[in-house]
């Protein structure tokens, strides 16, 4: 027997009660309560969670939107689905029917199988649509699921739009791109590439942004392709596709962007560095940094979101453990002498060097900073950029902030001989320069300022410690679960080292806190290596890397991959992350 009804508050309250999930003061309080107006077009189910009844059945529990949902699908027989937007395919699922029909009877497609199509609703006993969607998409069948109503609001109106805009940014391309020949044609009143100021591009790149704050992503990838563009986004340091746009499309987007990073619109043949501030969902400002790159189908462009929470932090969100706190803050706090923290691009070396600096800015001190481009305007420092237009290097650089007496200088990178023979100098004259390098371990960033062309007794004479450090994702506490250790991959991570075998580790599961993936934020593990005197002489004999890692062992130094090893017995990650990221050597 099919029922065709929709589903009121009275009618939830009633089956609540039946089921012994509500008392009947409770259904009484629910339906004398008056709305405001703006509940009057709220489902049942939002407005009775937003009572915030205990649930009878699980006494410590609260009626929620979601425990709701589930008992209305265990009801109506109809699965629970939650939409993820990481994977969803707007263009196919905005398809499979028109706007105004899905409105009208307040489903959305939201997924696409091999013989099926998921139809998602949050009414699960009206069915009359059903006759008329199952004509248009033969030869698949129609599954029905039931959607929260707040994710069904927010996607029939986001999915759309999203559609939309790029449909509409296309119809407005009236050429082939084939045309683009040799003699191009000039065609008047030219409507042929969307404008980057047109009205849906302007939607798209805001839908792009927000999407990303929400999502939490680090960077946001627009990569231009033959046929169709890909928009990435990087999660917890993997990247996901989240749409497919039309090439010209993308390449209207990139040119917003670039608009409002002050960028150069026309020049396509060079890489370019930009930044844009905005605010994100929560109100928060939030730069943005840019950066475009020439490849074969156009222009590609990164943009590297800095979030101000993230990147100043404590030491001990960052994972510094006691006794690696006491000794970085023991070598921070000598007069002069240089610091490095290696590591490749992504493994957090800003965001160590930014919250280090953040401590030792005190009123007592200048701390000037030269940077390319500057990561974050903090008030507390100095700030200069890089400008390679009117020849300002890092060296040059440098060389100027030397006679700005400064007592803590922080170097953005170090490229070249130029600017490692000027950070030494200015250690050399008794100041404490703080820099990065990229290296994988170390040891061997000592080796690379040798391969840089500076000479081993200065680095021995100036460098006070290194740090190399990588980022680990984190288990999510919600869903990790105990497993046996797998011998054979821990003794490869541990070889030559005794850290005792743990009887059980953690592995990932996935749940819907952490987007299915099992890991929810990141850790930074750490290599810790002061220079003692002996490794100083070392260096000044020119010691090779091998002799420097067996030198470094001795005093006790542990490499990356045995901090993340400690880190896999302390149940914070998995085996095969710190594997993944760390250098095995």
């Amino acid at each position: 027997m099919t029922f065709n009804f929709e589903i009121d508050t009275s009618w939830c309250l009633e089956q609540l009660q039946k089921d012994g999930r509500i008392t009947e003061r409770e259904k009484m309080l629910v339906q004398t309560t008056h709305r405001q107006r703006d509940q009057l077009k709220w489902h049942p189910l939002q407005w009775i969670a937003n009572f915030n009844l205990a649930d009878l059945s699980h006494p410590q529990s609260k009626l929620t939107l979601n425990r709701l949902c589930q008992w209305l699908s265990e009801k109506a027989d109809l699965p629970f689905y939650i939409i993820d937007p990481l994977k969803a395919d707007v263009q196919a699922l905005t398809s499979v029917m028109s706007q105004e029909f899905a409105m009208r009877n307040k489903i959305l497609a939201v997924e696409l199988q091999n013989e099926y199509v998921l139809i998602a609703t949050d009414q699960p006993y009206k069915s009359e649509w059903v006759g008329n969607l199952e004509r248009t998409v033969l030869p698949r069948k129609i599954k029905r699921v039931l959607l929260s109503p707040d994710q069904l609001q927010r996607y029939l109106v986001e999915y759309y739009q999203v559609s939309r805009a790029v449909n509409s940014s296309q119809k407005s391309s009236s050429y082939d791109r084939e045309n683009k020949g040799v003699e191009a044609l000039l065609q008047l009143g030219d409507s042929q590439n969307p404008d980057a100021n047109d009205q849906h591009i302007v939607k798209l790149v805001d839908w792009v942004l927000q999407f990303a704050f929400e999502q939490g992503a680090s960077d946001i990838h627009l990569e231009p392709r033959k046929d169709t563009g890909k928009v990435r986004f990087r999660i917890g340091g993997v990247l996901h596709t989240i749409y497919n746009m039309p090439a010209n499309t993308l390449t209207a987007v990139i040119s917003r962007i670039k608009i409002l990073g002050r960028m150069n619109v026309a020049e396509k043949r060079k890489p370019q560095d930009g930044r844009l501030k905005t605010r994100t969902p929560k109100g928060q400002e939030t730069e943005l940094r840019l950066s475009t790159l020439p490849t074969a189908f156009g222009e590609k462009m990164v943009m590297r979101i800095f979030d101000p929470d993230v990147l100043v932090r404590s030491f001990q969100q960052l994972g510094f453990e006691g006794r690696l706190q006491e000794s970085w803050n023991q070598l921070t706090s000598h007069s002069h002498g240089i610091i490095l923290v290696t590591g490749p691009t992504g493994s957090g070396k800003t965001t160590t060097l930014y919250s280090s600096l953040k401590q030792l800015a005190t009123e007592q001190v200048n701390v000037c900073t030269i940077e390319d481009p500057i990561e974050m305007l903090e008030p507390s420092f100095n700030q200069m950029q890089v400008n390679s237009g009117i020849e300002l290097g890092f060296a040059d650089g440098v060389r100027a902030l030397m006679r700005q007496d400064p007592d803590i200088i922080m170097v953005g990178e170090i490229r070249d001989h130029d600017t490692a023979n000027m950070a030494i100098q200015a250690a050399l004259t008794g100041h404490l320069v703080l820099s990065t390098l990229h290296t994988n371990d170390a040891p061997s960033s000592l080796t690379r300022l040798h391969d840089l062309g500076v000479q081993p007794f200065l680095t021995a004479a100036t460098i006070l410690g290194v740090l190399a450090q990588r980022l680990v994702r984190k288990l999510c506490p919600h869903c990790k679960q105990e497993t046996f250790v797998n011998e054979q991959e821990w003794k490869h991570l541990t070889f030559d080292y005794t850290v005792a075998t743990p009887s059980f580790v953690f592995k990932a599961v996935g749940c819907e806190e952490c987007r299915h993936t099992g890991y929810k934020g990141r850790v930074g593990i750490y290599e810790f290596m002061p220079l003692s005197l002996e490794t100083k002489q070392m260096i000044g004999a020119n010691a090779d890397l091998a002799q420097l890692r067996q030198q470094a062992r001795k005093e006790g130094i542990e490499p990356l991959r045995i901090a993340g090893a400690r880190k896999v017995v302390a149940g914070m990650t998995t085996l095969e992350e710190v594997l993944r990221v760390v250098p095995l050597n």
